[in-house]
């Protein structure tokens, strides 16, 4: 074996590395893998090498890279900050001239709208007195501004000018103490002064109690104190009670919800009309209503939203019916207190049972007459049968009727008119009186 091995050495080794050959090659192809054996074995004999080196490299010579990278970090992040702060005030300044825009464009659409002669003006300071409400506006007597004068903003009256200087006019706001104007309710046309009261609220004085006002209605100026042309919007009515002297009613002004910048000042007033309908309110988006269930609205309790309003409503709506009032146009007061009934459910019926019954507490029987008596007429109510009851004392256990003695009953007593019955039945009828002790029987 060992001089055939000897003398084929060459071959055997060449048909071992053949073998070899194609058991890796089998093996490479029944793992689909592209990238050749011999670069895996050699990639993965290096790796644990050259991580070892990258963490030797990382700890030492990295170290000192950062720390002079870091030098300048914070030179950059001073930069940085001053940059964003740059950038958000140009941003907030950018926001304020849009805001300006905007109520610049309203201004003018306003003065093209209303008949009276405005100028636009721009608050500039705020008032020196300590209790007063009071601001400096842009515009003074050189453009014709005079004390008096309205001050109006497109939402409601602001104030007016108190004084006039040549550049500038101090305007007294509406929520002074001493600022007055005259008012008119839109709804129902009651007039009244509206006074300041030194904070957001102002109250409308001299309304009767008996004046009708409701809450949510808009007062417009009345033109009777000769300042504020009749027909612009004042506030809403917050509060309207009853008082001692007079209606309390507060009201909160229109003109000073969105803050005091842009006002115009009315050079030449012109009346107008209230008009009927209140000041239209900002378009909000709503999404369309929920979509009816397929069986149809006809039956609430089929709705998913049937809450605890929903049945009072439906409740309230059964109550207008029984009463015939209508919601909105009837002025009669429906009864809430009114129990609407409740379809019943047919029941079993029920077996009924007698009573048991007492010999005690029952009726005896009524006397038959005897095969010789006739049939008696019927008694007149005088002549009904009198029952006459006896109790026992005694608890004892009730027992049948027909385990009674007799004795314990009596016979009814039948009281008939002579004159309409015969002697004679009469006599066979009434039963026997008892015998008295003592009484015999005559032979």
């Amino acid at each position: 074996m060992d001089s055939f091995l000897s003398r084929y050495r060459n071959l055997t080794v060449l048909l071992i590395l053949i073998v070899a050959q194609l058991i890796l090659l089998g093996y490479q192809v029944k793992t689909n893998q592209d990238i050749r054996l011999v670069r895996v074995w050699s990639v993965s004999a290096i790796t644990p090498l050259a991580r070892a080196l990258e963490s030797t490299r990382f700890h030492t010579f990295g170290v000192f890279e950062d720390y002079f990278v870091l030098l300048g970090i914070r030179e950059n992040n001073r930069k940085l900050k001053d940059e964003v702060g740059r950038l958000k005030m140009q941003n907030q300044f950018l926001q304020t001239q849009l805001a300006d825009a905007d109520r610049g464009r309203a201004l003018v659409a306003f003065q093209a709208q209303s008949p009276s002669k405005t100028l636009a003006a721009r608050v500039i300071a705020n008032g020196t007195g300590s209790n007063s409400a009071a601001v400096f506006i842009d515009r003074g007597s050189n453009s014709g501004v005079e004390s008096g004068m309205a001050v109006v903003t497109p939402e409601g009256i602001v104030g007016k000018v108190i004084a006039a200087y040549p550049s500038a006019s101090l305007v007294l706001l509406v929520t002074d103490p001493t600022f007055a104007a005259g008012v008119m309710s839109q709804k129902n046309h009651v007039g009244g002064t509206l006074k300041g009261q030194g904070h957001g609220n102002c109250i409308v004085d001299y309304i009767q109690n008996e004046q009708k006002l409701d809450v949510g209605e808009w007062f417009y100026t009345s033109g009777y104190d000769r300042v504020f042309p009749r027909g612009f919007p004042v506030g809403q009515v917050s509060v309207a009670r009853a008082g001692r002297n007079g209606k309390e009613v507060y009201l909160t002004p229109s003109g000073l919800q969105g803050g005091v910048e842009e006002v115009l000042v009315v050079l030449e007033g012109v009346h107008q009309i209230i008009p009927e309908n209140a000041p239209p309110s900002p378009v909000v988006h709503m999404m369309a209503p929920l979509p009816e269930s397929p069986a149809g609205p006809a039956d609430p309790t089929a709705n998913e939203l049937n809450t605890q309003a929903d049945q009072i409503r439906e409740a309230y709506k059964k109550i207008g019916q029984v009463e015939n009032h209508e919601y909105g146009v009837s002025n009669s007061i429906p009864n809430y207190n009114l129990k609407l009934q409740q379809p019943q459910t047919a029941a079993a019926p029920k077996t009924a049972t007698a009573p048991p019954t007492d010999a005690s507490t029952a009726a005896p029987p009524r006397p038959q007459p005897g095969p010789s008596a006739p049939a008696a007429a019927p008694l007149p109510q005088a002549a009904q049968p009198v029952t006459t009851t006896i109790k026992t004392p005694s608890p004892a256990p009730k027992k049948p009727p027909a385990a009674e003695a007799p004795k314990k009953l009596r016979a009814p007593l039948l009281q008939t008119d002579p004159a309409d019955a015969d002697p004679s039945e009469l006599e066979s009828a009434r039963p026997a009186a008892p015998k008295r002790p003592g009484e015999e029987k005559p032979q």
